[in-house]
């Protein structure tokens, strides 16, 4: 695999932010790494950064990089601070940035496809949050999309302590009901439009209820999770252990 740190200019954010970025490689002479044979544009992971993190986090935490390289998946891995992928009322314009120009940036300066059925997208804690609703408002772009831990109720009483922890994102009001919201999204979709969705969380992880509860609104609107619980916390060895089970789900061409 490729490592890349890419550095420019954010019109949305009218800042300079980056991005790391891994890129497949067919290279078969490293001692304990593959390489792949994809012939074309790899398909891509948007690979989403949880509250306390930021773009390097996947690489440093995990072995992101050993698990994608015979698969020829390019992996997308933004900053967006603790900005809960949303337009904030006092920051910076993360969903614009996330949305729009983050994949055109993709597109302008890397050779990955930009074909629905090769884009996927996936994250931990807030990025579970942002996965989905990129995916849930932007279905046509996704072919499948992953929450791993996720803090998928950002609004409403469940989500109180969220609120006092990000009051820069909404301002002290309440995302229920607007399309921040992942259970309004729910309301509002077509369930034959939408991406296939995995959810994962760990059995001791206090998300977990709000996983529990995204499931249930999903299955009375007709929109299937495919939901898994397993022991463990909300911490870095569950992440690194089920982002392969992720991995193995995703519906990735094999030539």
């Amino acid at each position: 695999m490729a490592l890349l740190t890419c550095h420019f200019f954010s019109e949305a954010l009218e800042l300079n932010t980056s991005v790391t970025v891994l890129l497949p490689e067919a290279a078969r002479g490293q001692i304990g790494m593959g390489g792949s044979d994809l012939a074309g544009p790899p398909p891509v992971l948007y690979l989403l950064h949880g509250l306390s993190d930021d773009e390097t986090i996947w690489l440093r935490r995990t072995s992101i990089e050993r698990y994608v390289a015979e698969r020829g998946i390019a992996v997308v891995m933004p900053r967006v601070a603790r900005s809960f992928y949303t337009d904030e009322a006092h920051g910076g314009r993360y969903w614009t940035y996330l949305s729009e120009e983050l994949p055109r940036v993709v597109q302008h300066f890397f050779r990955v496809s930009d074909r629905r059925e090769d884009t996927f997208v996936a994250g931990l804690s807030m990025g579970g949050y942002g996965a989905f609703k990129w995916a849930l408002r932007q279905p046509e772009r996704f072919a499948a999309a992953a929450s791993l831990s996720g803090a998928l109720v950002v609004g409403g009483p469940r989500a109180a302590d969220l609120h006092v922890r990000v009051p820069h994102v909404w301002a002290g009001a309440d995302p229920a009901g607007t399309d921040d919201d992942l259970l309004t999204l729910l309301d509002r979709a077509d369930p034959a439009s939408l991406p296939a969705l995995y959810a994962t969380c760990g059995s001791q992880d206090f998300l977990l209820d709000a996983q529990h509860l995204f499931v249930e609104h999903a299955a009375a609107r007709g929109v299937e999770v495919d939901a898994h619980v397993h022991p463990g916390d909300h911490e870095w060895g569950f992440w690194d252990e089920h982002i392969r089970d992720v991995l193995d789900w995703l519906p990735v061409r094999t030539r």
